[in-house]
């Protein structure tokens, strides 16, 4: 417990560091860490494939190399904001990275299937503290007046990784193996380490007095019921006992977690940010940017290479222009939201990603490569149009000192619907692909390779034309989000 004379201390040391903090040395420090855990996402999605062959496992399993990781990081981001103030955000950015390595390094000696999920879930775990903690120092440190721009590099680091990510997978897996996707890590995560530990100011603002282990307690076990009941419905059967249970359950512990945290003293999560309206509407617009990112960079590759037999290089070159567009767009959109404000940016980037959506659910098996590229640099464009928009826009009524919770809640809404989009999106596939492989075998007198080629391309088409759907919702909302008047309730 902190004395009123230690809080002061505490307050006076926060504001020390704000002030003598640089921005460009600082923001490199978040640039790299936020990079070195990102590039870790995008590279696995080429190299799923390539990991079914080796590892001889089958694609539900392996979509748990993506889907755990994705659980882990949502289910650790609530109790970000706790350790953030008891032991500062500095540190546990800084051991995040530590732990992250070493389960990179796990990774790549991993031997079998069931060995990569258990490290990759290891490593969601640390990624998941990295985002949230990086994203809560921004707005703690940087002034209001350079936080579009610091926001828009945050964000440039999360989208620079996937522009990069698939053309290096696909590079490392011709020259070499799976392996190196997990070493390349090692080195960059040391120097993330070197450079947050002298770059990144020491402060804390806010001591907590307790640790809420029934929150923590429920709140994983509500992100873990309700993902495995999303992942596993298509196999047990989305009314199956097993299915209901688990989501049930799942709603239920969510239920307590909520009701836990409005009368608890010391929240693990404060979910009273939720007062704020703005914050809650760009929410659930980054929560759609969020599933139409992962629709694109799971069912893209998996079609090029499982129906045009592309390599995974060359699969990673024809994402790469996309990836690029919607890296090198973010500086610029910083720039943009101090004259033009959220509303305009997040709805011509929500109609970007609408209509590049829609244009990738009319694939067909023979369909040119020019096609994709152009349409999936169209949704990339609205991706970066929306994305740092929206985050900024979101934290601007939320006080400094609720910075961490705010970030914490926003982290782990948007991860688990990134692993809730791909667990549904895997099944939908699954499933689709054999009603229309039945429906086509009937036609053409029996299953070939052409009739299971047609027959996965037009369930990529369903998905991708589900995805569009749940783009759309995304503009009545974004026509809510106006710019923020002169007075700053952050400060």
């Amino acid at each position: 417990m902190s004395s009123p004379i230690e809080s002061s201390k505490e307050a006076a040391s926060a504001a020390q560091a704000i002030q003598q903090t640089r921005f460009w040395p600082f923001m490199f420090a978040i640039f790299i860490g936020s990079f070195v855990c990102t590039l870790s996402i995008s590279t696995i999605n080429i190299a799923i494939p390539v990991l079914i062959h080796e590892l001889k496992a089958d694609l539900t399993v392996l979509q748990w190399t993506i889907t755990g990781f994705m659980l882990a990081t949502g289910a650790v981001a609530p109790i970000t904001g706790f350790l953030g103030d008891r032991f500062s955000y500095k540190w546990v950015y800084l051991a995040s990275l530590v732990g992250f390595t070493i389960a990179s390094f796990l990774c790549a000696i991993a031997w079998d299937a069931t060995s990569l999920v258990v490290f990759r879930i290891i490593q969601g775990i640390f990624s998941g503290l990295v985002m949230p903690a990086t994203m809560t120092i921004i707005f703690q440190v940087v002034p209001v007046e350079k936080r579009a721009m610091a926001i828009s590099l945050w964000s440039l680091s999360a989208m620079l990784a996937p522009a990069l990510g698939p053309t290096l997978a696909g590079y490392i897996i011709e020259i070499s193996s799976w392996h190196w996707l997990f070493i390349v890590n090692i080195p960059l995560g040391i120097v993330a380490c070197i450079m947050a530990s002298r770059l990144i100011p020491y402060y804390r603002m806010h001591v907590p007095k307790s640790f809420d282990a029934i929150g923590f307690v429920t709140v994983i076990g509500a992100s873990l019921a309700i993902l495995i009941s999303f992942s596993k419905g298509h196999a047990w059967g989305w009314s199956s006992g097993k299915t209901l249970i688990l989501l049930i359950g799942g709603l239920i512990l969510l239920g307590i977690f909520i009701w836990r945290e409005l009368i608890v003293k010391e929240p693990l999560l404060n979910v009273r940010v939720f007062k704020s309206s703005r914050y809650t509407i760009t929410l659930i617009i980054n929560s759609i940017i969020t599933i139409s990112l992962y629709s694109g960079s799971f069912l893209t590759p998996l079609f090029l290479q499982n129906i045009q037999q592309v390599t995974p290089l060359d699969t990673g070159l024809i994402l790469l222009p996309a990836s690029l567009a919607m890296a090198l767009s973010m500086p610029l959109v910083g720039k943009l939201y101090g004259s033009l404000g959220p509303r305009l940016l997040i709805s011509a980037g929500v109609v970007l990603m609408g209509i590049g959506t829609l244009a990738l659910s009319w694939l067909n098996v023979s369909i040119s490569h020019n096609y994709i590229i152009v349409w999936m640099i169209v949704r990339n464009l609205g991706i970066a149009l929306s994305t740092m928009p929206a985050s900024n826009a979101g934290m601007e009524q939320i006080p400094r000192e609720l910075s961490g919770h705010a970030t914490a809640m926003s982290n782990w809404v948007r991860n688990a619907c990134g692993s809730f989009s791909i667990a549904l999106f895997t099944s939908l596939l699954s499933s689709r692909t054999v009603t229309y492989t039945q429906e086509l075998a009937e036609a053409a007198g029996g299953v070939s390779p052409a009739v299971q080629a047609k027959a996965f391309t037009m369930s990529v088409n369903d998905v991708y034309f589900i995805a569009t759907i749940i783009v759309v919702i995304g503009l009545p909302l974004a026509l809510l989000v106006r710019k923020q008047a002169a007075k700053a309730a952050a400060m």
